[in-house]
């Protein structure tokens, strides 16, 4: 079998977890739910069982490393998850110091947008580009930068965090607490929000009865407008426009040669794509209305083969990251150096 890395893609709904070739191929995946009420230690015990679970389906893997992507806040290059609000417990928790003790691998850690532009770049849409911005749009707001092949970090590996983006002065108040934040007009709940406000239970709306007279999500509001549903359409429409000004502030500020959308909303890009482009022509400078928007094409693969990445791709551009292995791993017994990986491919 040709040299392969572990990779783990840990969300606060669903733990991936994978065996990944260096062409970024997937040869294996496995998944479970998140225990993300039950704290740090349950959920690296949900990690730990994911990989042997892998591994024990193919023992024959060679396997170099670990690659881990998790929400954010963290830093990569302590290898530390600082405190993602969608996970209970998890205060400054030194994951790569952690799963290196427990498998004698080099790990590294990337946050999941981060690791999922890199893995549009490496192997998806963005293939042959310089620089891309990734954003993924579903429950949330999220993205990664790639500048000259290289993840964009910023201090402690915080940046690009552009789902609280200031785009309005009004509208509901974000979960950080603000007030117009990209994420709390633009995401995937916010589009549903907006779908149930504007009908009622029993008003015989195709959006009510696509949700069966309960909350309306964006996914049915996408469903309602592919059959051309007028309230839908609208709705469509105004997420467009609000997409399309976010996307022209990434384009200002990062100026990429490509704008790449994920997520559960990109299902629906065909219809945001035409307002996307309008509001994209009206409100950016004209040096900037020509880069590509395009929807991504590894869907929910793009985290784990970003991740394996930073393992498989070591040393060249794009994972120019900090690598922590622990001292059992780096040393023998009797002192000398020897390697703790099989030479990667």
């Amino acid at each position: 079998m040709n040299t392969v890395a572990l990779a783990f893609d840990l969300g606060g709904t669903e733990l991936r977890g994978a065996l990944v070739e260096r062409s970024g191929g997937v040869i294996a995946r496995v998944s479970a739910p998140t225990l993300a009420g039950a704290g740090s230690e349950a959920v690296i015990g949900q990690i730990i069982t994911l990989a042997d679970k892998l591994l024990k389906q193919h023992p024959q893997a060679k396997v170099v490393g670990i690659g881990m992507c998790a929400p954010g806040p963290l830093d990569p290059k302590a290898g530390i998850v600082i405190g993602p609000p969608t996970l209970a417990g998890w205060h400054n928790v030194p994951l790569i110091d952690i799963l290196s003790r427990q498998f004698g691998l080099p790990v590294r850690l990337e946050n999941d947008a981060n690791a999922a532009a890199l893995g549009e770049w490496r192997f998806g849409a963005g293939r042959g580009t310089g620089s891309l911005v990734f954003v993924t749009v579903s429950t949330g707001i999220g993205g990664g930068v790639v500048a000259d092949g290289h993840i964009y970090h910023g201090r402690r590996g915080l940046a690009a965090e552009i789902g609280h983006m200031t785009i309005t002065g009004e509208g509901d108040r974000c979960f950080c607490g603000a007030i117009g934040c990209f994420e709390a007009v633009a995401s995937g709940t916010a589009l549903g929000r907006r779908a149930t406000r504007l009908t009622a239970p029993g008003d015989g709306s195709l959006l009510r009865r696509l949700a069966k007279d309960g909350d309306i999500s964006a996914r049915h509001v996408v469903e309602a407008a592919r059959t051309g549903d007028a309230t839908a359409c609208r709705l469509v429409e105004a997420e467009a426009r609000w997409l399309g000004i976010g996307f022209t502030n990434l384009l200002h500020l990062y100026s990429p040669d490509l704008i790449v959308m994920g997520g559960g909303l990109a299902n629906g890009f065909d219809l945001l794509a035409p307002g996307i482009r309008a509001t994209v022509e009206e409100r950016a400078m004209p040096a900037y209305r020509d880069v590509p928007i395009v929807p991504a094409e590894l869907g929910d693969r793009a985290g784990l083969v970003g991740a394996a990445s930073l393992i498989l791709w070591e040393g060249e551009p794009g994972t120019a990251l900090a690598m922590v292995q622990n001292d059992e791993t780096r040393s023998g017994a009797g002192g000398q150096d020897e390697p703790a990986l099989a030479p990667r491919a």
